[in-house]
């Protein structure tokens, strides 16, 4: 009666993404032994980039860290015109393609490819790749199969972020609730947020950052200031510079905010989420500096988790770069020239280097990311 062996019951599990999509390969692999390589892609319709997120091929992985603007991948923004997946069973029909992606694919030496959009709401939030080394392997049958199994990683992604997208709603609205308590506005989260992903996709090399690890950064940065909403509004919202007893207050910020993400981990059963670590850190550790001054913990140089350095760059140049009640906006090179000063002192100098060697990037997200009078 049991002697039937479910072979994706490692889905049921509390494991992370990642293992999850390398469970499922393993499975697919027993019936196409050909299909080397699945990966994820996520696509951010914001600034319109489309990046690298998950894959289970181990160390046989091409695309580490990469993105690319969709309007400038015409064979995968044709997918979407179409409004089909697409099947490649001789990836020759790329050859010569000025695609960085289509170069690196090639010479890792795969022939055939299954690309599958991924939609929410009939929204577009990534792609799917099928990758093999042999050459029409694709078949009518194969690929039915395989839409199953797409379909299911494409849910599956999406349970997982439903869980982020509710803890960020959650802020939000609380925040709404309260008048907009704190002063900073969406515009300062998106930006800072995408900041901190310039910052984090720099240094993937030096701190062997995957590309999961990288976008949770990018997905949690937004919450750093979460302990904020248990600060008095004659303190939050003071237009004037804060007297030593409000501002002991105000950096309660850091501790609080780690207690409501422990609260909330809690009581919504949310400690399977991947990387929730990073969130911790980040809430609590945002002000904390290098040489030892900041806070709550005094923490100094590596006992700083890393994800919170990137945060607190990224925080501090688009707090200097944006106008606020109690300053002009700086320029970028003035705000640059402050980073450099505040490099190795109260700021992590690799973090400081990766963020001001990205200008252009940095003035792409500010063109999309405008303040106006609403924020």
């Amino acid at each position: 009666m049991f002697d039937h062996k479910d072979n994706l019951s490692a889905l049921n599990s509390n494991l992370p993404l990642k293992q999850k999509l390398i469970s499922a390969h393993q499975t697919i692999q027993s019936k196409f032994p050909f299909v080397a390589r699945i990966a994820v892609s996520l696509y951010d319709p914001e600034t319109r980039i489309l990046k690298t997120y998950l894959h289970s091929s181990g160390d046989d992985n091409p695309l580490e860290n990469y993105q690319a603007l969709l309007d400038e991948a015409h064979s995968l923004k044709e997918i979407l015109k179409m409004g089909r997946p697409r099947v490649v069973n001789n990836m020759l029909t790329f050859e010569g393609s000025n695609n960085t992606h289509a170069k690196r694919l090639g010479r890792q030496g795969y022939t055939a490819s299954y690309t599958m959009p991924m939609f929410e709401s009939g929204e577009f939030f990534g792609f799917i790749f099928f990758n093999s080394y042999d050459g029409d392997v694709f078949t009518e049958k194969v690929l039915s199969d395989l839409d199953v199994y797409g379909h299911l990683i494409s849910l599956m992604l999406l349970s997982e972020f439903s869980i982020i997208k509710m803890m960020t709603a959650a802020v939000k609205t609380t925040s709404q609730i309260v008048h907009k308590r704190d002063p900073e506005t969406g515009s300062h989260l998106d930006r800072m947020s995408r900041y901190s992903r310039i910052i984090a996709k720099a240094l993937a090399e030096k701190y062997e950052l995957d590309d999961e690890y990288i976008e949770h950064v990018f997905m949690f940065a937004p919450l750093h200031d979460i302990g904020k909403i248990a600060i008095p509004d004659n303190i939050l919202l003071k237009p004037d510079k804060l007297n030593d007893d409000e501002a002991q207050i105000m950096r309660t910020h850091a501790s609080k905010g780690r207690e409501m993400i422990d609260e909330m981990i809690e009581n919504f059963k949310w400690d399977g989420v991947p990387n929730i670590d990073i969130l911790r850190n980040i809430a609590e550790s945002h002000h904390e500096a290098v040489n030892g001054s900041g806070y709550p913990l005094g923490k100094s140089q590596d006992e700083i988790p890393l994800e919170a350095r990137i945060v607190a760059v990224s925080d501090v140049f688009d707090a200097l770069t944006t106008k606020r009640s109690y300053k002009e906006a700086w320029s970028n090179d003035e705000a640059i020239a402050m980073l450099k000063k505040l490099a190795g002192e109260t700021l992590d100098s690799d973090c400081v280097s990766a963020l001001i060697n990205c200008r252009k990037d940095i003035e792409s997200i500010q063109n999309i990311f405008t303040e106006n009078e609403f924020g």
